[in-house]
């Protein structure tokens, strides 16, 4: 398996591979050319046809004020359907250009270059064998990660942590009506700031929670910075859920930061194992993965064993089987803003019973990974991520 840090990806939403791609390799070109007066990109491919509707000039220029994006539609042969060509000149002569590739899921590739994000890290390609070799050599899941990982693994989680509490509280201060046409309204101001007059402690950490989720995907929808957890569509499961830990609970970063460890290599399983991606296999890949990886990093804050984690994510995974992607219009906001909402509550719900129950468990995490896979590969195109059916069907018919 690659290394984790491909997992979370910081960028522009609302689409991993449109914005949060080509707003990091701007910055990694810009960095390399810091000497340029004059940057220029050239999109291809899907990035030219679709780029402008989902934000890309807006992400490319934020990771490199000032350059020039021209939206090259005739070319074709290209070497990946996400083709950009960054260019860097000085005094009108070109002193540098890289033909770079965005690959899906914020994952980049540069032309010629092996990525950081393609290295093999993991000699284990499932929760099976991770779990065999936290038994044998008495580790925890975050003990594991660092003994494999690069040394700079934790200064990366610091940067994503910080980026992931950014979107929280902009997300929180901001209102007014979401870009698209659809006319939706901000709502998680309204929502963290509305109390019932009856409302118990429960019922006050759901909501808070749910504002803290709606927050990071209206910024999301909003083409705003967020981080990929696993995918922009499901950016706002994982940060909502650590962000009250932290702020309502006292949970010490520190220790924030090994559960987002453990929380990426949840998702990193799964992505090796099945997919991430609402194309491929429906919105339980993105939703149902954010909502596993989210209950297993609360598993880890809270200090369980690591038979509770593995059940918490099974659990977490198991109810959102079948889960459809039929956003309405394409746009990332409905179901998608509230479906992060409900999945930051799910994943509490799956760690409270595998406290209780994980010694009476039937199916293993890669078990129901697997079924997750077999049911995206079986479920009707329309329902992946084409908005052609469900949803996005019935809304525009009525």
């Amino acid at each position: 398996m690659k290394t984790i840090k491909s997992v979370y990806k910081i960028g522009h939403g609302p689409s991993s591979s449109h914005t949060v791609g080509p707003f990091r390799a701007a910055q990694i070109f810009g960095e390399r050319y810091p000497g340029a007066d004059e940057y220029r990109v050239t999109l291809y491919g899907s990035l030219a046809f679709t780029g402008e509707g989902h934000g890309t000039e807006k992400a490319v220029r934020s990771g490199l004020p000032g350059i020039k994006v021209i939206f090259d539609r005739k070319t074709q042969g290209l070497p990946h359907p996400n083709t950009m060509l960054f260019e860097a000149f000085r005094g009108g002569e070109r002193i540098g250009a890289d033909r770079i590739f965005s690959i899906g899921g914020g994952s980049i590739r540069i032309e010629n270059e092996e990525s950081d994000d393609e290295l093999e890290v993991y000699p284990q390609k499932n929760f099976t064998d991770i779990l065999k070799i936290c038994r044998d050599r008495s580790l925890n899941l975050a003990q594991f990660i660092y003994r494999l990982e690069d040394p700079s693994l934790r200064d990366y989680l610091k940067t994503v942590w910080e980026a992931m509490k950014a979107s929280v509280q902009r997300g929180l201060a901001a209102e007014g009506i979401l870009p698209g046409g659809l006319g939706v309204a901000r709502k998680a101001k309204t929502l963290y700031e509305t109390r019932c007059y009856n409302e118990s402690a429960d019922v006050t950490m759901n909501r808070i929670i749910a504002a803290y989720a709606y927050a990071v995907s209206e910024e999301n929808a909003d083409e705003n910075i967020v981080v990929t957890a696993p995918t922009c569509g499901s950016c706002g499961v994982l940060p909502a859920v650590m962000y009250y830990m932290q702020s309502e609970r006292g949970f010490p970063e520190e220790e924030i930061l090994d559960a987002l460890a453990v929380a990426a290599l949840i998702g990193n399983v799964i992505r090796t194992n099945a997919s991430i991606s609402g194309a491929e296999c429906g919105c339980q890949a993105e939703i149902g993965s954010a909502c596993s990886m989210t209950a297993a990093a609360l598993a880890s804050l809270y200090g369980l064993n690591i038979d509770q984690i593995e059940y918490a994510a099974e659990i977490a995974m198991e109810h959102n089987l079948g889960l459809t992607c039929d956003p309405v219009k394409g746009l990332v906001q409905i179901p998608c803003i509230e479906r992060n909402a409900v999945a930051a509550m799910r994943a509490i719900s799956s760690v409270n019973l595998s406290r209780f129950l994980f010694s009476t468990r039937k199916i293993s995490f890669d078990e129901v990974v697997a079924t997750m896979y077999r049911t995206g590969r079986d479920m009707d195109e329309k329902y992946r991520e084409t908005s052609h059916g469900g949803l996005a069907q019935i809304y525009y018919a009525n």
